[in-house]
């Protein structure tokens, strides 16, 4: 039995296809916030543009006095030039769909469709249209802009290549990490190349600052609790025959527990700040924290799982195989009201090793289907839950 009406399905195809064709950066989303507009606006749906820069909040009714069930997806693209070789390849240079976000965006509009045609929701429902994921700074500001005032529970999704089309993903627990990036900048003494005794070699206190830095995870961390210190960047120098004598290091620190998180951040500026000691240095560290980490709580992973068997059947909702080390700004939501975040499978036969953030990321279609089904369900299930504690209390 087919998720949706083929005619939906036909028209959420096509405007995947144009989303794709027509990407645009975080905080450029000018033209998609259109599209959804556009689409919002024929499912004669009340909605509002330009939230938090180029978001978009729709409302559908339901039971007064209830709070509203909130779904959200993200919308805006990437700077890579693609390469998958599309027919609807994205016309913009450098800027690509590799993520998955104009399959979110077409998800959630089916859903609105769907939902638009229901008599009688146990809840309002509203739909989150939001900017500028990539940056990482988009929920936040929506939830500035008031997205959530109002709302009793959240729910969103991300399409994932390792599992197959047709399939649901719902996990308690950690779901994505946290994302926090650290500068190291280290001050000591150029010299001439012939004479290293005259100098504070910055190279030789970055590189072993880099090496130290992975003993962090091996050594201070427990196996069981995933986490990673990454140093991306080391830039120092201007001749071969000049020591250098100022040099950069920048990385980023993912964990998927709390406290594991802070414990990374304080190792890396005790090692960095020790080492530069040991050799004469000065160093400054700064720590931009980033997104926390993305947990399901236990009941709404329990609704969450309801919902996806009603969309795709039980032998068709599967656990979360490996932990993911990736952010996710979803969990801002989950910080100021429950919810959870499950995983689409996408995978296209003979894409499989093509990850998201690839230049020739693409997912199987179908998943549009199975997004827009599972929103119609959770807004009902999770509605019914916010309609009966609002009758109890």
């Amino acid at each position: 039995m087919a998720l949706i009406a083929p005619e939906l399905y036909d028209r959420l195809v096509v405007l995947r296809r144009t989303l794709h064709q027509y990407p645009e950066l975080s905080g450029q989303e000018t033209r998609t916030a259109s599209a959804i507009g556009k689409f919002l606006y024929d499912l004669g749906i009340h909605h509002r543009m330009n939230i938090a820069g180029h978001g978009v909040v729709a409302d559908i009714p339901g039971d007064s006095g209830v709070p509203c069930v909130v779904l959200r997806a993200d919308m805006d693209a990437l700077p890579i030039q693609e390469e998958t070789g599309l027919e609807f390849l994205s016309v913009h240079h450098g800027v690509m769909h590799a993520c998955g976000h104009d399959g979110h965006t077409t998800m959630l509009l089916g859903a609105a469709a769907l939902l638009s045609q229901e008599p009688d929701l146990p809840a309002p429902v509203r739909l989150i249209f939001q900017p500028a994921e990539e940056k990482g700074t988009g929920a936040i500001a929506m939830i500035k802009e008031g997205a959530l005032d109002g709302a009793g529970l959240i729910f969103g999704g991300h399409l994932d290549r390792h599992y197959h089309p047709g399939t649901i993903v719902v996990s308690e627990g950690p779901v994505n990490a946290s994302s926090d990036n650290f500068a190291v900048e280290i001050i000591g003494q150029g010299a001439h190349g012939a004479r290293p005794h005259e100098s504070i070699d910055a190279v030789v206190v970055g590189s072993l600052m880099i090496m130290a830095l992975q003993t962090i995870v091996s050594r201070e961390v427990d196996p069981a609790r995933p986490s990673v210190v990454s140093v991306g960047q080391f830039h120092a120098g201007t001749a071969p025959n000049v020591i250098a004598g100022q040099a950069k290091l920048e990385g980023t620190v993912r964990a998927q527990d709390p406290a594991v998180r802070q414990q990374l951040l304080n190792s890396v500026r005790r090692i960095a700040e020790s080492i530069g000691q040991l050799h004469g240095a000065k160093i400054y560290v700064t720590v931009t924290e980033g997104t926390p980490p993305l947990v399901n709580d236990a009941v709404m992973a329990g609704l969450a799982r309801r919902a996806a068997i009603e969309a795709v059947g039980e032998a068709n909702v599967l656990p979360l195989k490996t932990a993911n080390m990736g952010a996710e700004d979803f969990s801002y939501y989950l910080e100021k009201i429950p919810g959870a975040y499950v995983r689409f499978g996408g995978q296209v036969p003979g894409r499989e090793g093509y990850p998201a953030h690839s230049s020739k990321f693409d997912f199987d279609e179908e998943a549009l289907a199975v997004g827009a089904a599972y929103y119609r369900a959770i807004a009902r299930i999770a509605g019914q839950q916010l309609r009966q504690h609002a009758a109890s209390s």
